[in-house]
């Protein structure tokens, strides 16, 4: 994978079917969905006065069922075999959308409320298995990627089905097209599935709480034990509130300040639609084709920004009534507030991609499904928590649309702010990530030597201030880095050596209490199941050439016997961050992009292990990367 692009994956039987039956399956819900909205406001079947309850009764009753039933789907998800269970939940669209169909056509609204009421626990019976069959599916290289495709694809479905629904409605015998149409897609959504390779279940054994209430409390709680992913879901939740609060707005946008033609409704949606979409595939270039929460914190940043000037975009405009898409498009006073939008999206999609491939990848394999089920209930709620906030600040508190964008762009660099603060591993990545993209363009070979799990030492030459850095951006793992205590405290880096929870240390003659803190602590670390990495030199090197290795790593390895990793850096020698021609630091750079390699040796066993022999090995290494 990390040699092809992510559009490799519609091309294999693993990924395609899936791909398409969850697009069709959000194309189907949204056909339906925005089709019923249509029929209660232009059809006539209800009061024009009733008009705006059952509109607001239909979005209740789609979502309803993602808060009843999405913790049970979760277990179901994990004792299934999820291939199956695919087919049995689109087998349940088709018989829905069969009955949904005949209430179309005989204008039965309460059948199809009803219907709406069943499509909402369908998809909430889907949801959980939908990205849970990713990780079997995909190697780990390939999870982003997948990811991003799959978020392109719902977006550009939900799109679609919207689009359809209005086309649909526009003809004559609308009903009838639209009741054919609603099961067509079903059907074509089951036979998809019906090619979707097996994917095991992740817990056989596991018995089913069919207490939608107590359940729901049980998927909250056993979220809540892994503080990363629960802290990932409640970011993943908020992009659902930001996405509700200017979606749910776009109609009444297009009305009172856009000139008041629907067509400019579904120019809004189809911007903000591809934008997510954009930067969903964007998310694979970005991260190297791994999980890099480093691009989060710019998918935040991003969202910002685009938000706040869309307040100034707006409040600047001038329109003559009922323009048409086209003429709209056309007036170039119309591209800052299009440009905010698509970017505000595009962002959005650089921000939650990573999350949703970080749950799927740290969430235990046996509650996988259970995970997701609590992220699809917290989605959710944050929905309605958006439409709430809507009310309150557009009715109650009478601010402008343009205001409301200002808002909720403002409270969204606070909340994800909170988020960073709670798993600085966010702001850690994110710092790496520029660096290695900025200054640095780092090659690594050899990095799958560094086993997935398990406790295990790393030991590399020490060349500059930002060796840490680049190797803690190659290396998949978080690592805990051994480094001079003068180094650890320097003013403008001592917070994000703190933040990556560095072990500080120091000769046992300037301080021997530092000294054994430190082993103390990379015991721990090593217990612990953790990757210590060590600059056995104790000191950058002043020449550019490797320095003597001195015998702490026989201490670490005595006193905890865990395999240990060569490894070595080049490229380095002659940057700002270098002794080289004076102190670092102290320079003025004469570049700023370099090119670093970072080779890791294979796993030596703690048989034998001595610091002369590890030195020789990185220089070995070092020798063979020239």
């Amino acid at each position: 994978m990390s040699q092809h692009s992510q559009f490799t994956l519609l091309g294999k039987r693993r990924f395609l079917p899936y791909f398409i039956t969850q697009a069709l399956g959000a194309f189907n819900d949204n056909l339906y969905k925005n089709a019923l909205l249509l029929l209660i406001a232009f059809s006539g079947i209800i009061a024009e006065e009733d008009s705006a309850l059952y509109t607001n009764l239909a979005a209740g009753l789609f979502i309803l069922p993602f808060f009843l039933f999405s913790p049970i789907a979760g277990q179901i998800a994990d004792k299934m075999e999820k291939s199956r269970l695919i087919r049995s939940v689109k087998l349940l669209e088709v018989a829905i959308m069969l009955i949904a169909a005949a209430g179309i056509i005989t204008n039965n609204m309460l059948l199809m409320m009803t219907l709406l009421f069943l499509m909402g626990l369908q998809s909430a019976l889907f949801g959980p298995v939908k990205f849970a069959l990713l990780p079997q599916q995909l190697h780990k290289d390939e999870l982003v990627g997948g990811n991003a495709l799959v978020e392109m694809g719902t977006f550009l479905a939900i799109l679609g089905g919207t689009i359809t629904a209005g086309l649909l409605f526009d003809l004559s015998a609308a009903k009838y097209w639209i009741a054919a149409g609603v099961i067509f897609f079903a059907v074509l959504g089951y036979f998809s599935s019906r090619f979707i390779p097996t994917a095991e279940a992740g817990d056989p054994q596991l018995t089913i709480n069919w207490n939608p209430l107590t359940e729901l409390v049980n998927t909250l709680r056993n979220a809540r034990q892994q503080r990363a992913v629960y802290l990932s879901i409640m970011a993943i939740s908020w992009f659902w509130f930001l996405g509700a609060s200017y979606l749910t707005q776009f109609p009444n946008l297009a009305r009172d300040h856009l000139g008041g033609n629907p067509q400019i409704v579904t120019l809004l949606l189809t911007l903000f639609s591809v934008g997510v979409a954009a930067g969903s595939l964007l998310c694979e270039k970005l991260s190297g084709h791994k999980i890099e929460l480093g691009i989060v914190p710019i998918g935040s940043l991003g969202m910002s920004i685009f938000g706040v000037d869309l307040y100034f975009a707006i409040s600047s405009l001038n329109i003559s009534s009922d323009l048409s898409a086209l003429a709209f498009v056309q007036n170039a006073d119309h591209w800052r507030m299009m440009a905010d939008i698509a970017l505000i999206s595009l962002f959005g999609g650089l921000y939650v991609v990573p999350l949703q491939a970080l749950i799927q990848q740290r969430s235990d394999e046996k509650m996988r499904a259970q995970t997701i089920a609590a992220n699809n209930v917290m989605n959710a709620l944050f929905m309605v928590g958006s439409a709430a906030f809507g009310i309150i600040s557009l009715v109650v508190m009478k601010l402008s649309i343009a205001e409301y964008f200002c808002v909720i762009a403002i409270m969204n660099i606070v909340v994800v702010g909170y988020v960073y603060s709670q798993v600085p591993e966010f702001a850690l990545r994110f710092v790496i990530w520029m660096l290695s993209h900025t200054m640095y363009r780092v090659s690594h070979k050899g990095i799958q030597n560094i086993p997935e799990e398990g406790p295990v030492v790393l030991v590399c030459n020490h060349v500059s201030y930002v060796d840490a850095l680049l190797i803690a951006g190659a290396c998949p793992r978080p690592i805990r880095f051994v480094m001079d205590r003068s180094i650890s405290e320097m003013p403008g880096l001592k917070w994000f050596f703190r933040l990556a929870k560095t072990i500080p240390i120091c000769s046992p003659k300037a301080n021997n209490e530092v000294y054994e803190t430190a082993f103390r602590r990379i015991k721990e670390e090593l217990a612990d199941g953790q990757v210590v990495c060590i600059f056995p030199e104790g000191k950058l090197t002043q020449t550019g050439e490797i320095d003597t290795f001195r015998a702490g790593i026989e201490r670490i390895i005595a006193e905890t016997p865990v395999p240990v990793i060569p490894m070595a850096l080049d490229g380095l020698w002659g940057s700002f961050f270098s002794h080289k021609d004076g102190l670092a630091l102290t320079k003025t750079p004469r570049r700023f992009w370099s090119r670093v390699g970072l080779t890791v040796g294979q796993p030596q066993a703690p048989d034998n292990i001595k610091a002369i022999s590890l030195e020789q090995d990185v220089r070995n290494i070092l020798a063979n990367q020239s």
